[in-house]
């Protein structure tokens, strides 16, 4: 008599803009025919890149998931701030460039490594008294101000295109790139705001590891004997 073995193990799927990290859920939950799927940190729609799918019994690591670092790589169109912070919002204000250096640059970016204070963006899926923030944002009442503690384990320049200047940030959960990069903008004294971004690490796992949504399989889940202990993300 053959024994039913339920489905679980972590599958690492390369996540494309346009879809919502539940999107990709709801996927693999079809694709497997089982309800319990979860991911371990969202990606916002636009974003690309690393997403790490929880099947049955792997949603227990969830929380270790959530709280291992991220590592990102992110444009940052200098001169330009919109209202979310990113290219999905409303231009406000556009100044001059001019000729940064990358020493100026640098310079800029070495001030955010380490622990910093946040402020958390008005667009974002953090609740204020129930409701989500982008929710008041967008039906133009107030967002009161908040602020968290987040680390900056590294913020590397990885190549300059002036107005765009490609990163490579290493954080820990709970960081907004996107508040970054218009932090290191507003340090240069052109504002700035994220253009792209691709998360390319998550805790122990990489994005070189990761399928994209059309090759997701069962023998490409990784099984939770076989799970990376550690939290370093490349």
């Amino acid at each position: 008599m053959n024994r039913f073995v339920p489905l679980e193990g972590i599958l690492l799927v390369d996540k494309p803009a346009g879809i919502t990290s539940h999107d990709v859920v709801d996927a693999v939950r079809r694709r497997f025919r089982i309800r319990r799927v979860g991911h371990g940190g969202t990606l916002d729609p636009a974003a690309t890149g690393l997403l790490v799918i929880l099947v049955g019994g792997a949603t227990r690591k969830a929380e270790f998931l959530l709280g291992a670092d991220k590592t990102y790589r992110a444009v940052l169109r200098l001169g330009e701030t919109t209202d979310t912070l990113d290219r999905e919002g409303r231009l406000i204000e556009r100044r001059p460039v001019g000729e940064i250096s990358r020493e100026q640059i640098q310079a800029a970016c070495s001030r955010f490594v380490g622990e910093i204070t946040q402020e958390i963006p008005a667009y974002s899926a953090s609740r204020i008294g129930g409701q989500r923030s982008y929710d008041l944002a967008r039906k133009g009442l107030p967002v009161p101000k908040r602020f968290r503690r987040v680390r900056i384990l590294s913020l590397e320049v990885e190549g300059i295109r002036l107005p765009d200047v490609d990163l490579k940030v290493v954080c820990s959960k709970g960081t907004y790139v996107r508040a970054l990069c218009a932090d290191i903008g507003r340090e240069l004294g052109c504002g700035g705001h994220l253009r792209a971004l691709s998360r390319t690490g998550v805790g122990p796992f990489t994005i070189e590891q990761a399928v994209s949504l059309d090759g997701v399989s069962a023998e490409r889940l990784i099984p939770l004997s076989q799970m990376p202990v550690g939290k370093k993300s490349g």
